[in-house]
């Protein structure tokens, strides 16, 4: 069993908000098809190849579900099994899959259909399809039951559309009570006997384990850099020393303050670039995309005290990354049926989570079944 939870990590609640905490409260999901998500692709397919891509429709199940499914009944190992995201399970999503498999597995396929899950389309490819190969996901979605001010709702909503969201981590990363953090510092601090934990386990499954919880640990300070920044006022501002992000995209530059300039700050204000935040671990000088000055302050500052991670992270091999400090809202629009629901519709870049935009509008709370 994991570890009970450490009251010395802080809680996803307690982090800044860029609008203040919300007042008001709504219900989410209390329908699957309250929560829709359309996943694009990045790339075209070639048309043939060993890869069969599905674009499948499903409700009521985790993409987990869906792979494992897929290659139960073609007879595949999961690791055949191809995509490019995690969609939530209450909800409905259309995302797609790869396998690896010939023709002869298309009268197969229709055992797999049922109510809550439906294959959309079929083409071949000459990869598999690989986590985080996507664009972006396009959302709509319906809170119902909302109690508090509408014209709150609305105002957050446009100066969500005019300024960005912070780009926090969602709770999922982190796991039920903290678990995964938990389980990660026993790791990184060698309280952990890994061998002896490891041995369970095949090879595969260790290394995507310890995969998981190195990213949950850099999910967690990241958020806590990008919290303090928001606590400062400076979270979407160019601060002097910043690694700035190309909207949209993995490309980042850095900009001295003597570099800044009308033409930059008018990118920054139109969401163009964004300020980043650092993914922790190991650093080298040479390194382009090192924050200075009073950025790198900032960062250092945060690190520092929880240094035992940090320390952790640079002995298990991580390398330092960027990620940016918000994200922009595409197509983003809503309307109110009556008082008490609002439908939203929005699309997100790859790593942006729709859950980020909902904390800075409301109290979202989730039926039980």
């Amino acid at each position: 069993m994991p570890p009970a939870p450490d009251s010395s990590f802080v809680l996803q609640d307690t982090l800044n908000y860029a609008l203040g905490r919300p007042q008001v409260t709504a219900v989410l999901k209390q329908h699957a098809t309250d929560f829709k998500v359309d996943e694009e692709l990045g790339f075209s397919f070639a048309g043939d190849g060993e890869h069969l891509y599905l674009r499948v429709r499903k409700r009521n199940h985790s993409t987990l579900d869906i792979a494992r499914r897929l290659a139960k009944t073609l007879k595949l190992r999961e690791v055949d099994v191809g995509y490019a995201g995690m969609k939530d399970r209450r909800a409905e999503t259309t995302q797609w899959f790869s396998v690896l498999t010939g023709d002869d597995a298309l009268s197969r396929l229709d055992a797999l259909q049922d109510e809550e899950l439906e294959i959309l389309e079929t083409v071949r490819n000459d990869r598999k399809l690989k986590i985080g190969s996507h664009r972006r996901n396009h959302f709509r979605l319906l809170l119902r039951d909302l109690s508090g001010s509408r014209e709150d709702l609305d105002s957050r909503l446009a100066q969500i559309g005019q300024n960005g969201v912070p780009n926090y981590f969602g709770n999922q990363r982190f796991g039920r009570e903290a678990s995964n953090l938990e389980q990660a510092r026993a790791l990184l601090t060698g309280q952990e006997d890994e061998q002896g934990r490891e041995g369970k386990r095949n090879k595969r499954q260790g290394r995507k384990r310890r995969g998981m919880l190195y990213s949950a640990v850099r999910a967690y300070l990241f958020n806590l850099v990008l919290s303090d920044r928001i606590g400062q006022g400076n979270w979407n501002d160019y601060v002097p020393g910043d690694v700035l992000n190309l909207n949209g995209t993995q490309r980042s530059f850095a900009v001295t303050p003597e570099e800044w300039d009308e033409k930059l700050q008018q990118r920054l204000l139109e969401q163009d670039i964004h300020p980043t935040g650092v993914l922790a671990g190991d650093t080298e000088k040479a390194d382009n995309y090192l924050t200075q000055g009073a950025a790198a302050d900032i960062e250092d500052a945060v690190l520092a005290q929880n240094s035992d991670l940090v320390e952790g992270l640079r002995k298990h091999g991580l390398t330092a990354g960027r990620r940016p400090l918000r994200f922009k809202v595409e197509s983003l629009e809503w309307q109110w049926q009556g008082d008490d629901k609002l439908e939203l519709g929005f699309s997100l870049s790859r790593g942006a989570y729709a859950t980020s935009l909902l904390r800075e509008l409301c109290v979202a709370t989730e039926p039980r079944f």
